[in-house]
């Protein structure tokens, strides 16, 4: 066993094919072939199942990719941790729900390269639920992320802040009451694969209020163009970091007991950048603090 082997075989777990796993990883799809064959023959496992057109990991398999991927993670941190640098060098991957990349991700993401320049962080979108599982599976080393109930037993999370909802309304919006606007304009809906989306359309429900749905949409800044087109009203978290241009909209408090979303940073326990990951909460913390995303920002001072 190797470490070169340990990384493709996490490799053909992220890309699904021999083939595409062999470009990550910078060989041939036969030698991809040949490192998963002498794996299985050395640890007498069937590793894949090829009976399929493309090889499909077996349940052991899938198990010892988990393992691999602790291994890997531990010899990443290795040099490192012996030399005191604590792994402030090299590629960190964070992972971000879509809202938090037009303000809070990139701008604590230049403060962390304030002080680590030779850190390099690979940003990877995506949902709640989705994030969750890569960084529990270790594709991801942490991600920004909607905090909904209890984490996974292996993860830790660090709240980053607290986003209160409120009400999106075109400017020329006749009411400033935001559920006389809801009853009377056509409702724009959080896309509900959301953690948001849930959130929502549950206080909604709860609260008996009945809006007329007119359409349903995934990103921030589409919603807030349709609103913009006069097309209707719709309820968004108030970003904890705002856009550098904001849109002129109406942007109404909801009443009280009005959901209230929360962003946290999420990781696996056991992985060996902790110290890295303690520096991305500090800056996430620093954007939060500076509100604005600027190209000027600078971090609050102590």
């Amino acid at each position: 066993m190797s470490i070169r082997r340990l990384r493709t075989l996490i490799a053909v777990d992220d890309h699904t094919t021999f083939s595409a796993a062999a470009d990550a990883v910078f060989v041939t799809h036969a030698a991809v072939s040949q490192q998963m064959r002498s794996l299985e023959e050395e640890w007498g496992v069937p590793l894949f199942d090829r009976s399929r057109r493309t090889p499909e990991l077996t349940p052991a398999g899938r198990a010892i990719v988990a393992r691999a991927r602790e291994i890997v993670h531990a010899y990443d941190g290795l040099v490192p941790s012996v030399l005191g640098d604590e792994g402030f060098k090299g590629e960190i991957s964070l992972g971000a729900v879509p809202m938090t990349l037009t303000g809070l991700t990139p701008l604590s993401v230049r403060l962390l390269k304030d002080s680590y320049p030779d850190l390099h962080v690979r940003i990877f979108p995506g949902m709640t639920r989705p994030l969750v599982t890569e960084v529990d599976r270790g594709a991801l080393d942490a991600a920004i992320l909607s905090r909904q109930g209890p984490m996974l037993p292996d993860m830790e999370y660090a709240d980053v802040a607290a986003e209160p909802m409120h009400l999106l309304a075109p400017e020329t919006a006749d009411s400033a009451d935001p559920l006389d606007l809801l009853a009377r304009y056509p409702f724009i809906r959080f896309s509900r694969d959301a953690v948001v989306g849930s959130l929502i359309d549950g206080w909604l429900r709860e609260s008996g209020i009945k809006v007329s749905v007119t359409m349903e949409l995934e990103g921030l800044e589409a919603i807030a163009s349709m609103v913009l087109a006069g097309l209707g009203v719709s309820i968004v978290p108030a970003r904890c970091v705002r856009g550098f241009n904001p849109l002129p909209l109406k942007r109404l408090p909801l009443p009280d007991g009005a959901p209230v979303r929360v962003l946290s940073l999420a990781w696996r326990r056991d992985n060996p950048r902790l110290r890295v990951i303690q520096e991305i909460h500090k800056a996430l913390l620093g954007a939060v603090a500076i509100g604005v995303f600027t190209p000027a920002a600078k971090a609050p001072t102590q």
